[in-house]
């Protein structure tokens, strides 16, 4: 029976990437999206994977939002955290909503997302959760506090909940992306956009497929002894 995969934003950019990837592996997949209808439309005709909306940020509507996947698709085993907003600002000039919004949307939804499907994972004695974090997580980004306390949170939050799950079977790990061809970096100005390029040892932006092939690896059986870890896919900016 192929295993069930949930990936939050995953109709577009990195998301759309990974829950092709892994449909393409073998496992039916339910992706999230939060808004876009044209998009989730346009994916789920290309693709054939189900999209389902609600707000990873409400606690609440995560609870249904599993449920209704687990009733067409079956228990979900794995969990990737994919979901993320920015809304950039320096310190002197962001509000509480910019904040709020995106520590919600980026860190919350892990809890939120996790606590859903942790107790089932636990009865079944296997699960995989994979949290997408990024370089501005590890090396902090200007404009970005919110992002990046957002992201380096989620990384702690991978290291203490793969702790509790380890005796069940159940593996916790983050990958961190650099710079990646989505729209999100398409949107930065071309010559913002060199620079960024000029710092990347390979010279290039990342894929999104190169972030799924990642999460594949991550959420295989086979990776049963490897939690608690950080991956880092960003073309050698950022190294420790």
């Amino acid at each position: 029976m192929p295993r069930v995969a949930v990936v939050t934003g995953g109709t577009r950019g990195i998301g759309r990437a990974i829950s092709v990837a892994l449909k393409n592996a073998g496992y039916r997949v339910a992706a999230n999206y939060g808004g876009n209808d044209q998009a989730a439309r346009q994916f789920n005709e290309e693709t054939g994977i189900p999209v389902f909306k609600f707000d990873v940020a409400d606690f609440d509507a995560c609870a249904e939002g599993v449920k209704s996947i687990g009733a067409q698709l079956g228990p979900i085993e794995v969990l990737v955290n994919n979901a993320g907003i920015t809304r950039d600002g320096t310190m002197h000039r962001m509000s509480w909503e910019q904040w709020n919004a995106v520590i919600q949307t980026n860190l919350s939804s892990c809890f939120n997302m996790s606590r859903a499907v942790i107790e089932e994972m636990r009865t079944r004695g296997f699960g995989r959760i994979v949290n997408i974090g990024s370089i501005n997580g590890q090396a902090g980004q200007f404009g970005q506090t919110n992002y990046s306390a957002a992201k380096s949170g989620m990384h702690g939050f991978t290291k203490a909940l793969a702790q509790e799950g380890a005796a069940r079977g159940i593996t916790v790990n983050t990958i961190a992306p650099g710079y990646t061809e989505t729209d999100m970096v398409r949107a930065v100005p071309a010559s913002v956009l060199e620079q960024i390029i000029a710092r990347i040892p390979v010279g290039r932006l990342g894929k999104p497929e190169e972030v799924a092939r990642a999460v594949l690896f991550l959420v295989a059986d086979e990776a049963g002894f490897i939690t608690g870890t950080m991956l880092s896919v960003n073309g050698g900016q950022h190294m420790y």
